[in-house]
């Protein structure tokens, strides 16, 4: 008998080989089952409650696969995969996950079956390639002859990315507001983070509105707040990082004096700070005044006497906001404001919504707007709702929605939805797969499958007849019919073209591309090595270099 050679610690968990790859598969099955229902727009919802007893209702892919606590290690990828299509296009998550899977599902026989899995990963990457070719091919530019005509292609597209969401009986509501605020943007970069999404419970869905520039909660208030003007037209903004209140002493701060006339003096330069910096700003010909520090009561009846306006606790991201959209600086002093470091705002009204008060600047660029640097556009989006976690939900429908239509004004290649495209690529992998030899053809026909479990899954969550309608699918596009798909309204089929049913060509390159790599990485992976973790901390030993004691 050899002795045993130990290379790894003991307790290292080590397994290889064909079980290995089949165990990882089934526990990707387990991660795509957990999603599998929320696709399309009559799927389901799930709730999610973490660690800290918080619930999440959601049918956000990217969100469920955020909250789940995977643990399995080859299951995170598809982890991954989902949070990758979540940034980079913001929807299709739920579909990459489940075509991810799919593939690993139809290829598993094969596996066990003793196919090399390089030949297979080989088989899958040169289908990716051929579907994104397809998808290209395919993809319908739209010609925007007028503003009108964008904005209708951009609409519609938003309707379908929200038609599977909670808020898809709003669709048309949200689908303008969504539309009107990423086309208020700075074009090309339309940056995200000049989209200001505020919540505030109460109300109905259909309450929510859209500004047309910043707006914010009023965090406190301060005596004096109510004498203070609520509205003003073409107004100079101070924007500060200053304390404009009375200190209160350091816990060790120690001043020693004499007599009171001494102690005096130190009160009275303390107030002379304050009121030269109170002066210093209503000098400056500002109205508003926010700050990211406290304005005290003092401040507050000194702005109230001169007619100014002043919120303090501003959040330093609705300042910012605030910064970029009317011009000017955030100060951290006050000695010498110029003109030029003022922001300005066509109008300034602080509104009552549902139990909170909005300070709300519209329109920008007024005379100190210096010209070759005009203010960003930016915009902000109230939402009104019930329950908290509604309110959250239809945030996330919201964010997909705008990254949708992002997308469409920088690729405005669109193609159909509601599994036409899947289906068509599934034919074009099909009858490709019938022009190569050896065992590819067999593996790209099963990768062609894979392609029909969106349509099949959209039919399963809707309670229609999956086989028939797929039957009936085949044959149309058997026919030359690329654009037909599910109708969910009618449980029939349907050209999704024509019914307006489109998504950006970008989502599903980018899911195909994502699903395709995350089923390759899988497949070639033969071994899983787990360290054992390391056991009960042992005594602590003499020190380097200490001698034995004793």
């Amino acid at each position: 008998m050899q002795p045993q050679i130990l290379v790894l610690k003991e307790g290292t968990d080590q397994s290889q080989g064909k079980p290995q790859l089949v165990s990882n598969i089934n526990a990707c099955q387990l991660v795509v089952d957990a999603v599998r229902t929320t696709l399309g727009p009559r799927g389901m919802d799930k709730l999610i409650v973490d660690h800290g007893g918080k619930a999440v209702i959601s049918n956000d892919g990217a969100t469920i696969m955020k909250l789940l606590d995977v643990v399995h290690p080859a299951a995170k990828t598809l982890v991954d995969i989902a949070k990758s299509q979540d940034a980079e296009v913001g929807d299709g998550t739920t579909s990459v996950v489940i075509l991810a899977g799919e593939l690993l599902k139809r290829l598993k026989p094969f596996v066990e079956e003793g196919v090399h899995p390089r030949i297979i990963v080989r088989a899958v990457r040169s289908a990716a390639k051929l579907a994104v070719d397809k998808v290209k091919e395919l993809a319908v530019k739209i010609e925007s002859k007028s503003p009108e005509e964008q904005r209708e292609l951009l609409r519609k597209c938003a309707v379908t990315a929200m038609s599977s969401k909670l808020i898809h009986q709003q669709k048309d509501h949200f689908s303008k507001m969504v539309v009107d605020a990423v086309l208020s943007l700075d074009a090309p970069l339309l940056p995200l983070d000049m989209i200001g999404i505020k919540k505030v419970s109460g109300g109905a869905l259909e309450d929510s509105f859209l500004v047309a520039g910043v707006a914010f909660k009023k965090t406190f208030s301060y005596a004096g707040f109510e004498m203070q003007p609520k509205s003003y037209t073409n107004c100079k903004i101070a924007l500060l990082n200053i304390e404009l209140e009375l200190k209160a002493e350091r816990d060790n701060a120690e001043v020693r004096v004499n007599n009171v006339e001494e102690y005096q003096k130190v009160v009275d330069a303390e107030w002379r700070i304050l009121y030269d910096k109170l002066g210093a700003l209503h000098a400056s010909g500002a109205q508003v005044v926010l700050s990211k520090l406290p304005i005290g009561d003092v401040a507050t009846q000194y702005f109230a006497d001169r007619d100014m306006f002043c919120a303090g606790r501003v959040t330093d991201e609705d300042l910012r906001r605030t910064q970029r959209a009317c011009g000017g600086a955030v100060l951290s002093s006050v000695r010498e404001i110029r003109p030029e470091s003022l922001g300005s705002c066509e109008a300034f009204v602080e509104r009552q919504v549902g139990g909170e008060r909005y300070n709300v600047f519209t329109g920008y660029g007024g005379d100190c707007v210096p010209e070759g640097c005009p203010a960003a556009k930016t915009c902000t989006i109230i939402l009104r709702g019930g329950a908290e976690q509604f309110l959250e939900e239809t945030e996330r429908s919201l964010h997909d929605a705008i990254m949708i239509v992002r997308r469409t004004i920088k690729n405005d290649a669109v193609v159909a939805g509601g599994g036409a495209i899947d289906m068509e690529l599934s034919k074009h992998l099909r009858d490709h797969s019938k022009s190569i030899a050896g065992k590819e053809q067999l593996l790209l026909s099963a990768v062609a499958r894979a392609f029909e479990a969106i349509p099949r899954q959209l039919c399963d969550n809707a309670g229609f007849d999956a086989t028939n309608l797929l039957n009936k699918l085949r044959q149309k596009h058997h026919q030359g019919e690329p654009w037909y798909g599910v109708d969910i309204q009618k449980e029939d089929i349907a050209d999704n073209f024509e019914a307006c049913v489109w998504e950006p060509a970008v989502v599903k390159i980018n899911a195909i591309t994502a699903a395709c790599e995350a089923a390759a990485q899988i497949l070639s992976i033969d071994e899983t090595i787990k360290n054992a973790k390391s056991g009960e901390p042992q005594m602590p030993g003499r020190g380097m270099g200490r001698p034995r004691m004793g």
